[in-house]
């Protein structure tokens, strides 16, 4: 077993406008550090530049009066969500995000607009280490019937959550309590080097969307990217909600 397992690890979660990852806009953010000295977590609240639609509001509770009289600027939040990640990914801690592909391409297209570098920029490739429970419960449970949202796992992998999800902090914690039950229930998980499982998680996801893709297209509908992570060219890849 790889000592990793006994962390650090760094959480990261978004609300936003809405479901498309290039063109939506973050609302709220949450990154939450797990270390052998406890948990301690920072987030943000943003004002995003434009409305916020009624629907997202009525997922996460952010309006767009509250956004735009106690949010943050954006430019200046998303910096600070860029630096904390860069500094963990660059201090080999892994960012544990749930559909890591949703909140990751989305901030690197919010850095993108907002004339910052992105996160490819800062470090000269994608992130990593980055661990997906979400790739991870589909890769190894792929026969499972149902929907893989967060709180589908969380009832499977039987998480507490004392909070109603959908807020970025919840979910995040959420993310890493699940992330400890599946480190339980599938050995080969600690048994493999982080730099391992990022390079595994790579191929599930992209054997996952290759097949979700045809599905899609005798469909008529579009599919999904199939790289699970965004490069130095972030801008045109395509990703779908769970």
């Amino acid at each position: 077993m790889h000592t990793w397992t006994a962390g650090p690890f760094l959480g990261f979660d978004t609300e936003t406008t809405g479901v498309d990852p290039h063109t939506d806009r973050i609302v709220t953010a949450a990154l939450v550090t797990r270390d052998a000295r406890g948990t301690r977590q920072r987030t943000w609240l943003i004002d995003p530049g434009v409305e916020i639609p009624e629907p997202a509001s009525a997922i996460h509770g952010v309006t767009t009066d509250r956004a735009r009289a106690e949010g943050a600027a954006p430019r200046e939040a998303l910096e600070e969500i860029a630096a904390a990640l860069v500094r963990a990914v660059e201090d080999g801690v892994p960012v544990v995000a749930y559909n890591a592909c949703f909140d990751l391409t989305l901030l690197e297209h919010e850095l993108a607009r907002w004339a910052l570098p992105t996160l490819a920029d800062r470090l000269g490739r994608a992130p990593s280490p980055v661990l997906d429970p979400l790739v991870i419960d589909r890769a190894l449970d792929h026969d499972r019937v149902g929907t893989r949202k967060l709180g589908d796992l969380c009832g499977h992998y039987r998480v507490e959550v004392l909070e109603s999800l959908h807020t970025a902090e919840v979910d995040v914690l959420a993310t890493l309590q699940l992330l400890e039950c599946l480190l339980g229930a599938f050995p080969e998980l600690p048994a493999r080097s982080l730099a391992e499982l990022h390079e595994w998680q790579r191929g599930c996801h992209r054997d996952w969307a290759t097949a979700f893709n045809a599905r899609r297209a005798e469909e008529g509908l579009p599919g999904v990217d199939l790289e699970w992570l965004p490069s130095a060219e972030p801008a045109a890849v395509r990703t779908l909600p769970v």
